[in-house]
Parts: structure tokens; sequence; C-alpha cells
């Protein structure tokens, strides 16, 4: 019995709540793993994991030895890491998880940059707006964009996320446009579902308000309710990283600059109670230093030549 093998099997398992799914995790067959953990409790004497026809559940040994084993991992990882990092060459596997439209249209080029960068460093990239299970899916990291962190969350904060308001200048030539959010009402809009179903948040002297609108279409994906607007259906209030190459090819003009939208976080979200092995970290940092803290698609132009409003008002993830 390879006794660290063992303890991480342990862990995934301690995690997953079932063997099946870390046999299929590692792609191995249920047998391995349940022999694993049995050989494991046969070495210390003491059973680990309680089992049922129904579930897994730690017993009070288990739960101590879970906290112990987590930490010898890290430091095993710690230490691997530091050989690597004496070496120079960082190597690995990263699976990251990473939002739909922000993936394809800023992180793709970002990514490829960083593999021609990092040669001996695989990527493998799921774009989802799915909020990924880290550690139950086998991931080593989740880019996301949200107001809110949970608790449990362990990330790192790479740059700011923006929203803007647009419509087509054929749209605001026909049906004018709009200089309070109260009017919005009166106008064709388009929502990201569930945010801004029903209605849309600005700062109004200093305080967050709610803008009832009448959404003629709701989708889950800001691409989609932009192309509606370029079509000159509507109004929408996309992020400025989706909504910049159409403003600055004149296909959407921004409006209601003098408003406020709520701003979000773009986040570097990592398995929690892990060790982050240095390839990962040296992703982050690649991220964090390509985009900054000021993304380079907020240019002053997205506001309509105007400074963006302070005090942004942060709410549910988008």
């Amino acid at each position: 019995m390879d006794r660290l093998d063992s303890m991480e099997i342990f862990c995934r398992v301690a995690e997953l709540g079932s063997f099946s799914a870390v046999a299929r995790q590692m792609n191995v067959a249920r047998s391995v793993v349940t022999r694993q953990v049995a050989a494991l409790e046969a070495h210390l004497g003491v059973k680990l994991i309680a089992r049922s026809t129904r579930q897994l559940s730690l017993t009070s040994a288990g739960s101590a030895y879970l906290e112990k084993c987590r930490e010898i991992l890290n430091l095993v990882d710690a230490a691997e890491s530091d050989v690597v990092q004496e070496r120079q060459v960082p190597r690995g596997h990263i699976r990251l998880s990473v939002p739909l439209s922000f993936g394809l249209r800023h992180l793709t080029p970002i990514l490829l940059d960083f593999g021609s960068a990092y040669p001996e460093v695989s990527l493998e990239v799921d774009y989802t707006d799915r909020k990924v299970k880290l550690i139950e899916e086998g991931a080593d990291l989740a880019i996301r964009i949200t107001g809110r962190l949970e608790p449990q969350d362990v990330a790192r904060r790479i740059s700011v996320c923006r929203a803007t308001v647009v419509a087509s200048p054929a749209y605001l030539k026909q049906h004018g446009e709009p200089t309070h959010p109260a009017q919005l009402i009166e106008h064709e809009c388009f929502g990201y579902t569930p945010v801004s179903r029903f209605a849309w948040t600005f700062l109004i002297d200093g305080q967050a308000q709610d803008f009832p609108v009448r959404n003629r279409l709701c989708a889950n994906n800001g691409d989609a309710l932009l192309d509606a607007a370029e079509r000159g259906m509507g109004i929408t209030n996309p992020p400025t990283f989706i909504a910049a190459s159409s403003i600055e090819a004149g296909l959407v003009k921004p409006i209601l600059t003098d408003f406020a939208l709520p701003e979000f976080g773009i986040y570097a979200v990592f398995p929690g109670n892990r060790y982050v092995p240095q390839r990962v970290r040296l992703l982050v940092d690649f991220l964090i230093e390509r985009i900054g803290p000021e993304p380079y698609w907020d240019a002053v132009a997205l506001f309509g030549g105007r400074k963006r409003p302070v005090g942004a008002v942060k709410r549910s993830r988008r």
C-alpha cells in the first residue's frame, strides 16, 4: 500500500461522499478505491468511514484523520512545488472553468499566450456559466464574475467588471434616448436572467434603487442580448467586456452614462483546503498582469466620453 496515495484517495472519498464518484474522477475501477480505503483502515486499525446503503459518513476517527491527511498532502505538494520552482520549469496539468462570453472574448488569447510561455503546462478549459464545484469536479481553478463571494471561497481578485446601458443609433433615433432610468419602462429592454429580469439597479443620490423595466427578451447570455440591441430592437445593459467592441464599431451607443450601475469582481477561485500548485499561481499572476485592475476594455470612450460614475453597488452573481 502506498500510504500517500491511500491518504489522497481517502480525502477524495470524504469530500465527494462516494466511492463511485472518486473512481470516475480518477478513471479507475470502484474496487481500486474501496481497496485503498480498506487497506488504510486495516493499517490504522480503526474505521474511518461508516458505510450504509444510501450514504457514506466519516467516523469521529475519520474526521480527525481527514484534517491531518490534508495537512500532510499540502506539505507534500508544497515540497514538490519548491523543487519545481528551483528548476524554474513549471509543468503539469491545470483544469479550469471560465465564464462563456468572458472566456471566449478575453481569456482565450491570454490562455494561449500562457501556454506558449510555459510549454510544459497543459490546460483543460471548461467554458461555462455554471458555477462549477471545484473539489467535486476535480478542477484546479475557476474564474468567476460575482459581486459576492461565498464565505468558504478561497479567491484572489483579478480585476473589476462594470456594466453599461446601450442601444443602437437606429433605435434611439426612432424611439428617443432616455435621460433617466425611470424612463426605461417606456422602452423595449433586454435583461440578463435572473439578475435584471424585472428591474435594473442604478445608484441614485448614493443609494441603490431598482427601476422597473419591460423586458421584451430575457436570456442568460449577454452576447445574445447585445445582438438584439445591435439589430435596433431595444436597450440592454451588458458588461463592458461584452459591449466594448460593439461600442467602438458604432453598432451601439452608451446611454444613461450619468448613472452608475452595479460593479462586480473578477476572481480566481481555488478549491478550499488544498495547496495551490505553482503552475496555478503562475496562471493567476499571468491573468492579473494581462487584464490589470482597470481592464483594458474599459476605455473612457465606453462611457460616452465621460468619466465613470463612482460608488457602484455590488449585487448578486451575474
